[in-house]
């Protein structure tokens, strides 16, 4: 490309949401000229910090649609590419102690109101025969809908690694797992067959004229783009983007850590489907620990009753030895770093923290307390969300201008219907009818958004 350049559209971001757009504007809708524009190798940021985990399961149905369309999205994709990104299907275990479940039963619901109530089983004494246990992590052979597991001796068969305190199960059946990298890479060479560019370098300038102006600092020196509409796509840096055609976005960063390790003492079965332990819990301390803990003031937390979510899944398949915990209980806003290698929130007490809050559920992950894994990688990433973590897509202010983003823990799970999305409202196509609520426009409902911010459940994991 020359040191000034036209084209169609500029997507600023070459993370999964902003190869799904540019997949989407490309092969779809078929514009003529678009240009990625990261200072990295894509996928190589946020999108590379990814669980690699999909669900449809939310608390609202706006929601539901919307991750039931990429996940459909997802599926075609694996059915042409021959499952290169290697899509499974065991579901989302959500375990909790309570006696009683009625208000987690309520949003399931409310959110699958499109099942008509058929896709809610209730599995208390005696309707158990027709449950499909996660045998299988083939997504084509997984049932839809969701099963409610009341009956402990179904739990104790199903989830034998369960702490046996556990009450209820709540399993989410279009679930699963996937590898975002090899996704976002197959529809990157789709984008590339069909024509499409990609530009490193710094976008140091972004000017509204006759067309939008985009100054790109490359090593080759500074490269000027003109285009007629531009995407913002830049994940943890989107409001810096776009600020520089004046346009506030209501986006926060949050700093959120995982682990991934060896698990060579095979404390969780291979076929052990995303769990996820939704009750409030107190670490496993000694009295000696909880003291010292309690007399430090940076500590001190640790020994308070902490916050459900902590969650583990077996990596790399039915043979492989890896498992990956998370626990996503940071709140603190923070403004995102370039380097995510060097990032100072990168707590070196997490890992045990994390064993220590998932051996709750799943007790036979203690042993690795006292005996931590050999091999483990601990990594980060940022959680660029709204108050209500409901993604952001659709048109600016600026005519011409779009952003893509707010993909808040599930970039990777909602990226193809989010790049779908965003393609149509580039090319003025038709729609789902959850688009605006998914733009700026639904905050001119004040009451859609302050329900969402007042909701005890944001879908956040």
């Amino acid at each position: 490309m020359s040191a000034e350049s036209r084209v169609d559209v500029a997507v600023v971001g070459a993370g999964i949401a902003g190869i799904a757009t540019a997949y989407y504007l490309s092969t779809r809708h078929h514009v003529a000229s678009v240009l990625l524009i990261d200072s990295r190798q894509a996928m190589s940021f946020t999108s590379a910090q990814s669980g690699d985990n999909y669900r449809n399961w939310w608390p609202h149905p706006t929601m539901v649609d919307f991750t039931n369309d990429s996940i459909d999205l997802m599926e075609g994709l694996a059915r042409e590419s021959s499952n290169i990104f290697r899509m499974t299907r065991r579901g989302y275990a959500l375990a909790t102690r309570r006696k009683t479940i009625d208000d987690l039963v309520a949003e399931l619901y409310d959110g699958y109101v499109a099942e008509n109530d058929g896709g809610i089983r209730i599995r208390a004494d005696g309707a158990n025969a027709s449950y499909q246990a996660p045998d299988s992590e083939a997504w084509e052979d997984a049932p839809d809908g969701v099963d409610v597991l009341s009956n402990q001796a179904l739990i104790r068969s199903v989830f034998p690694s369960f702490s046996t305190d556990i009450e209820h199960v709540v399993h989410i059946r279009r679930a699963g797992d996937i590898s975002g990298q090899q996704l976002g890479q197959y529809m990157l060479e789709r984008y590339r067959d069909a024509g499409g560019q990609k530009t490193s370098g710094n976008l140091r300038r972004l000017e509204r004229g006759q067309h939008y102006v985009l100054d790109i600092e490359t090593p080759d020196g500074t490269q000027t783009v003109r285009a007629d509409r531009v995407v913002d796509a830049a994940g943890p840096f989107a409001g810096k983007v776009a600020a520089m055609i004046g346009q506030p976005l209501p986006l926060h960063n949050i700093f959120q850590q995982k682990i991934a390790f060896e698990d060579t003492l095979a404390a969780v079965p291979r076929n052990q489907p995303f769990s996820i332990d939704l009750d409030q819990k107190r670490l496993s301390w000694t009295a000696e620990e909880r003291q010292l803990l309690s007399e430090n003031p940076d500590l001190a937390w640790l020994g308070e009753l902490l916050p459900g979510g902590t969650h583990c899944r077996p990596e790399g398949g039915d043979h492989g030895k890896w498992v990956k915990l998370g626990w996503a209980y940071n709140s603190a806003i923070s403004p995102p770093q370039d380097d995510l290698a060097n990032e100072p929130r990168l707590d070196a007490q997490f890992p045990e923290i994390v064993i220590r809050g998932a051996a709750g559920l799943i007790p036979s992950l203690a042993v690795y307390i006292e005996q931590p894994p050999a091999r483990f990688s601990h990594y980060g990433g940022y959680y660029t969300m709204t108050a209500e973590n409901w993604p952001l897509i659709g048109p600016l202010d600026d005519d011409g201008a779009f952003v893509v983003g707010a993909l808040s823990g599930f970039g990777s799970m909602a990226a193809c219907a989010a790049g779908s999305l965003c393609a149509s409202w580039v090319c003025d196509s038709k729609r789902p009818a959850y688009a605006a609520d998914l733009s700026l426009a639904r905050y001119a409902n004040s009451a859609l958004v302050d329900s969402l911010c007042q909701s005890s459940n944001k879908g956040l994991l």
